[in-house]
């Protein structure tokens, strides 16, 4: 039967994570027929059992390859779908009910090739997801794109929520092997290749991330080693908005030293400044979450993320200035061999 969505998922030793992204999607709203295809990646725990589970309720497809990464992944699913349109999501992520229909009303309103939406916390998500989440999206943060509800200028979807054409994915050839930065390295392509990309606002997944926070570091620390990189691939697309969390880190670093060699009041203002920064961040998450727990950890949360891709970005940028090597050979760790 003829399918216009294909749901397209990387699984990477994960199986109780994917049981609650495939029930959000055995709940689905849309009555049209539609295909999930869960691309096992090379895992020592593997998710067949789950999938199994599933196969009486959804028209799912479950393969499996060697760890190629979540990229090639989604390449070897999407060569394997049926559908019109290859919707991908990562197996961390909880569709609303209404998910699908939301996205054929939205694509019934203007044809494209690319779009994407936004990402949220769900109710039942823990404070350290809630405080996370609400870092990574808020308008206040460098999240401004993925929790903002206008129209958004040059936006790249994220793979956790991002749909493609197949005639898309053919021209582009898909997703590169570097990891993270795959996404938007997709984006600008498309964008060379004369392809146009919408931002649908209304089509939101609950992005669970079950991290804490040393992994929440090293995860916004390698963004930050990326970006630099898709800047040196796609000329003219940098923004001085990367440079917000370096410049952050220096601006912190100021504020705790200089009150220490300078004698005088104003020495304490950076710090100051900072100080009501960490408390606007703390008390509009508590408002929005409703928890003065979440508010707390936020303010945490943002320092990890801000640390974390300033240090990646300020390293990256400084060792793509002053060497002549690639970046793979410089940050191999980003790099996956497909």
């Amino acid at each position: 039967m003829a399918q216009k969505f294909s749901i397209v998922v990387p699984v990477y030793n994960r199986p109780e994570e994917l049981r609650e992204l495939l029930e959000s999607l055995r709940l689905q709203s849309y009555s049209e027929p539609f295909e999930v295809v869960v691309v096992e990646d090379g895992s020592q725990k593997e998710a067949g059992e789950v999938v199994g589970q599933y196969a009486d309720f959804l028209d799912i497809q479950y393969l499996k390859k060697p760890n190629t990464g979540p990229g090639d992944s989604r390449n070897f699913g999407m060569r394997h779908a049926r559908g019109t349109y290859f919707i991908l999501v990562d197996s961390d992520c909880i569709l609303p009910p209404d998910y699908l229909h939301m996205l054929d009303e939205a694509l019934a309103e203007g044809y494209s090739d690319c779009f994407g939406g936004r990402d949220a916390a769900h109710p039942s998500f823990n404070a350290m997801q809630k405080a996370i989440s609400y870092t990574m999206t808020a308008p206040i943060t460098t999240g401004g794109i993925r929790g903002g509800k206008g129209p958004q200028r040059d936006f790249q979807p994220r793979s956790f929520n991002m749909g493609l054409s197949k005639a898309a994915f053919s021209r582009s050839g898909g997703f590169g092997n570097i990891h993270p930065g795959e996404d938007p390295d997709l984006s600008l392509r498309l964008v060379k290749l004369g392809f146009t990309i919408r931002y649908l606002p209304q089509v939101i997944v609950y992005h669970k991330r079950r991290i804490d926070f040393p992994s929440f570091f090293r995860q916004v620390y390698r963004f930050g080693l990326a970006r630099p990189i898709l800047s040196r691939w796609h000329p003219g697309t940098g923004k001085p908005t990367f440079w917000l969390p370096t410049l952050f880190v220096l601006v912190t670093i100021l504020a705790l030293a200089l009150p220490w060699v300078w004698a005088s009041a104003l020495a304490w203002v950076p710090l100051g400044g900072l100080v009501m920064y960490l408390v606007l961040i703390g008390g509009t998450a508590a408002w929005k979450t409703g928890s003065v727990r979440v508010g707390w950890l936020a303010t945490y949360a943002v320092m990890v993320q801000f640390w974390g891709y300033g240090l990646g970005f300020l390293k990256s940028t400084s060792f793509l200035t002053f060497s002549n090597k690639k970046p793979e050979v410089l940050f191999p760790g980003l790099f996956f061999k497909p």
